[in-house]
Protein backbone atom coordinates (compact mmCIF):
# COMPACT_ATOMS: atom_id res chain seq x y z
CA UNK A 1 0.00 0.00 0.00
CA UNK A 2 0.92 3.88 -0.97
CA UNK A 3 2.08 5.87 2.23
CA UNK A 4 2.33 9.32 2.79
CA UNK A 5 4.08 10.99 5.55
CA UNK A 6 2.73 14.44 6.83
CA UNK A 7 4.35 17.09 8.28
CA UNK A 8 2.13 19.82 10.80
CA UNK A 9 4.78 22.80 11.35
CA UNK A 10 1.90 24.35 13.18
CA UNK A 11 2.72 24.74 17.22
CA UNK A 12 -1.48 23.83 17.54
CA UNK A 13 -2.25 20.46 16.89
CA UNK A 14 -5.89 21.30 16.43
CA UNK A 15 -5.35 24.60 14.21
CA UNK A 16 -5.61 26.11 11.15
CA UNK A 17 -2.97 23.88 9.56
CA UNK A 18 -4.37 20.63 11.05
CA UNK A 19 -7.84 21.41 9.41
CA UNK A 20 -5.52 21.28 6.05
CA UNK A 21 -3.94 18.22 6.74
CA UNK A 22 -6.92 16.55 7.98
CA UNK A 23 -8.89 17.62 4.50
CA UNK A 24 -5.95 15.93 3.21
CA UNK A 25 -5.84 12.60 5.13
CA UNK A 26 -9.57 11.92 4.56
CA UNK A 27 -9.24 11.96 0.37
CA UNK A 28 -5.81 9.59 1.17
CA UNK A 29 -7.65 7.31 2.68
CA UNK A 30 -10.37 7.10 0.02
CA UNK A 31 -7.60 6.70 -2.56
CA UNK A 32 -6.19 3.58 -0.66
CA UNK A 33 -3.29 5.73 0.86
CA UNK A 34 -2.12 4.73 4.26
CA UNK A 35 -1.15 8.16 6.28
CA UNK A 36 0.93 9.13 9.39
CA UNK A 37 1.33 12.25 10.62
CA UNK A 38 4.45 14.06 12.84
CA UNK A 39 3.69 17.03 14.72
CA UNK A 40 6.51 19.42 14.99
CA UNK A 41 5.69 22.61 15.43
CA UNK A 42 5.69 22.33 19.54
CA UNK A 43 8.53 20.26 19.90
CA UNK A 44 12.17 21.49 21.29
CA UNK A 45 14.01 21.51 17.84
CA UNK A 46 17.17 23.23 17.05
CA UNK A 47 18.86 23.89 13.93
CA UNK A 48 21.39 22.82 11.70
CA UNK A 49 24.96 23.49 13.03
CA UNK A 50 26.96 21.77 9.50
CA UNK A 51 29.20 19.50 11.44
CA UNK A 52 28.90 17.06 9.10
CA UNK A 53 28.42 14.30 11.20
CA UNK A 54 26.04 12.92 9.65
CA UNK A 55 28.22 12.33 7.04
CA UNK A 56 29.72 10.16 8.63
CA UNK A 57 27.15 7.83 10.95
CA UNK A 58 23.84 8.73 8.25
CA UNK A 59 21.97 10.12 11.20
CA UNK A 60 22.18 13.93 12.96
CA UNK A 61 24.42 13.84 15.52
CA UNK A 62 21.08 15.54 17.91
CA UNK A 63 19.51 12.81 18.31
CA UNK A 64 15.63 13.91 18.34
CA UNK A 65 12.29 13.97 16.17
CA UNK A 66 14.54 14.44 13.56
CA UNK A 67 16.43 11.10 13.33
CA UNK A 68 12.98 9.45 14.64
CA UNK A 69 11.33 11.08 11.12
CA UNK A 70 14.04 9.57 8.72
CA UNK A 71 12.82 5.99 8.11
CA UNK A 72 9.65 7.07 8.03
CA UNK A 73 10.15 9.56 5.47
CA UNK A 74 12.66 6.73 3.55
CA UNK A 75 9.83 4.66 3.94
CA UNK A 76 7.18 6.77 2.36
CA UNK A 77 6.05 7.40 -1.28
CA UNK A 78 4.77 10.46 -0.66
CA UNK A 79 5.68 13.60 1.64
CA UNK A 80 3.30 16.49 2.47
CA UNK A 81 5.13 19.33 4.44
CA UNK A 82 2.27 21.83 6.10
CA UNK A 83 3.06 25.33 7.93
CA UNK A 84 1.11 28.48 9.51
CA UNK A 85 2.78 31.77 7.95
CA UNK A 86 5.46 33.59 10.27
CA UNK A 87 5.87 36.90 8.65
CA UNK A 88 5.98 35.29 5.35
CA UNK A 89 7.65 32.50 5.86
CA UNK A 90 7.13 28.65 7.12
CA UNK A 91 7.54 28.26 10.98
CA UNK A 92 11.36 28.35 11.91
CA UNK A 93 11.13 25.14 14.19
CA UNK A 94 9.53 23.50 11.26
CA UNK A 95 12.82 25.05 9.16
CA UNK A 96 15.14 24.02 11.58
CA UNK A 97 13.36 20.32 11.04
CA UNK A 98 13.71 20.33 7.41
CA UNK A 99 16.89 21.23 7.02
CA UNK A 100 18.32 18.89 9.61
CA UNK A 101 16.59 15.91 7.81
CA UNK A 102 16.45 16.72 4.21
CA UNK A 103 20.41 16.93 5.09
CA UNK A 104 21.09 14.50 7.14
CA UNK A 105 19.58 11.65 5.21
CA UNK A 106 21.43 9.71 2.59
CA UNK A 107 18.92 7.35 1.28
CA UNK A 108 17.22 9.07 -2.55
CA UNK A 109 14.14 10.45 -2.91
CA UNK A 110 14.13 11.11 -6.03
CA UNK A 111 10.29 10.72 -7.31
CA UNK A 112 9.05 10.78 -3.47
CA UNK A 113 5.67 12.94 -4.51
CA UNK A 114 6.12 16.13 -2.51
CA UNK A 115 3.52 19.03 -1.44
CA UNK A 116 3.51 21.99 0.37
CA UNK A 117 0.22 23.44 2.33
CA UNK A 118 0.37 26.77 4.10
CA UNK A 119 -2.14 27.96 6.48
CA UNK A 120 -2.44 31.84 7.07
CA UNK A 121 -4.73 34.71 8.30
CA UNK A 122 -4.64 36.94 5.53
CA UNK A 123 -1.14 37.35 3.35
CA UNK A 124 2.79 35.99 3.32
CA UNK A 125 1.02 33.11 1.83
CA UNK A 126 2.82 32.34 -1.87
CA UNK A 127 6.36 33.28 -0.28
CA UNK A 128 6.13 30.37 2.69
CA UNK A 129 4.77 28.24 0.24
CA UNK A 130 7.82 28.71 -2.42
CA UNK A 131 10.59 28.24 1.02
CA UNK A 132 8.40 24.57 1.98
CA UNK A 133 9.04 23.64 -2.00
CA UNK A 134 12.23 24.41 -2.76
CA UNK A 135 12.96 21.43 -0.28
CA UNK A 136 11.28 19.51 -3.15
CA UNK A 137 13.09 20.33 -6.15
CA UNK A 138 16.66 20.18 -4.78
CA UNK A 139 15.70 16.83 -3.77
CA UNK A 140 14.82 15.31 -7.45
CA UNK A 141 10.99 15.12 -5.67
CA UNK A 142 8.14 16.05 -7.74
CA UNK A 143 5.75 18.41 -6.85
CA UNK A 144 1.79 17.62 -6.39
CA UNK A 145 0.16 20.57 -7.93
CA UNK A 146 -3.94 21.40 -7.62
CA UNK A 147 -6.61 23.84 -8.59
CA UNK A 148 -4.64 26.74 -6.57
CA UNK A 149 -1.68 27.33 -4.89
CA UNK A 150 -1.84 24.76 -1.80
CA UNK A 151 -3.11 26.92 0.86
CA UNK A 152 -6.13 28.11 3.37
CA UNK A 153 -6.92 31.14 5.46
CA UNK A 154 -8.60 31.59 8.63
CA UNK A 155 -7.67 33.09 12.11
CA UNK A 156 -8.81 29.14 13.78
CA UNK A 157 -9.58 25.76 12.74
CA UNK A 158 -13.27 27.00 12.05
CA UNK A 159 -12.15 29.68 10.17
CA UNK A 160 -10.72 27.51 8.00
CA UNK A 161 -13.68 24.89 7.60
CA UNK A 162 -15.30 28.00 5.81
CA UNK A 163 -12.82 28.70 3.10
CA UNK A 164 -14.53 26.15 1.25
CA UNK A 165 -12.07 26.98 -1.97
CA UNK A 166 -9.00 26.27 0.00
CA UNK A 167 -10.13 23.04 1.25
CA UNK A 168 -11.33 22.25 -2.37
CA UNK A 169 -7.22 22.84 -2.95
CA UNK A 170 -6.35 20.34 -0.74
CA UNK A 171 -8.64 17.60 -1.54
CA UNK A 172 -7.44 17.93 -4.99
CA UNK A 173 -3.88 18.41 -4.24
CA UNK A 174 -3.96 14.74 -2.14
CA UNK A 175 -6.01 13.27 -5.21
CA UNK A 176 -3.19 14.91 -7.60
CA UNK A 177 -0.52 13.21 -5.09
CA UNK A 178 -2.12 9.54 -5.25
CA UNK A 179 -2.31 9.72 -8.41
CA UNK A 180 1.45 10.67 -8.68
CA UNK A 181 2.24 7.89 -6.35
CA UNK A 182 0.21 5.34 -8.36
CA UNK A 183 1.36 6.36 -11.88
CA UNK A 184 5.26 6.56 -10.98
CA UNK A 185 5.47 3.02 -9.36
CA UNK A 186 4.11 1.44 -12.59
CA UNK A 187 6.47 3.45 -14.76
CA UNK A 188 9.46 2.55 -12.26
CA UNK A 189 8.28 -1.26 -12.83
CA UNK A 190 7.60 -0.57 -16.70
CA UNK A 191 10.63 1.07 -17.34
CA UNK A 192 12.79 2.08 -14.18
CA UNK A 193 14.12 5.34 -12.81
CA UNK A 194 16.07 8.05 -15.18
CA UNK A 195 19.36 8.37 -14.98
CA UNK A 196 21.06 10.22 -12.62
CA UNK A 197 23.95 11.98 -12.95
CA UNK A 198 25.73 13.18 -9.85
CA UNK A 199 30.04 13.89 -10.97
CA UNK A 200 29.79 17.16 -11.45
CA UNK A 201 30.36 19.56 -8.07
CA UNK A 202 30.98 23.47 -9.09
CA UNK A 203 32.87 25.31 -6.45
CA UNK A 204 35.51 27.50 -8.09
CA UNK A 205 37.23 26.83 -4.83
CA UNK A 206 40.42 28.87 -6.91
CA UNK A 207 38.52 31.75 -6.15
CA UNK A 208 38.60 32.63 -10.56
Amino acid sequence: MAKVLLINGSPRANGCTAAALEEMISVFHEEGVETELIHVGSKDIRGCIACGKCYESGRCVFDDLVNEAAPKFEAADGLVIGSPVYYSSPNGTLISFLDRLFYSTRFSKHFKVGASVVSCRRGGNTASFDVLNKYFTISGMPVASSTYWNMVHGFTAEDVKKDLEGLQTVRNLARSMAFMIRAFADAKEKYGLPLLERGAFTSFPDGK
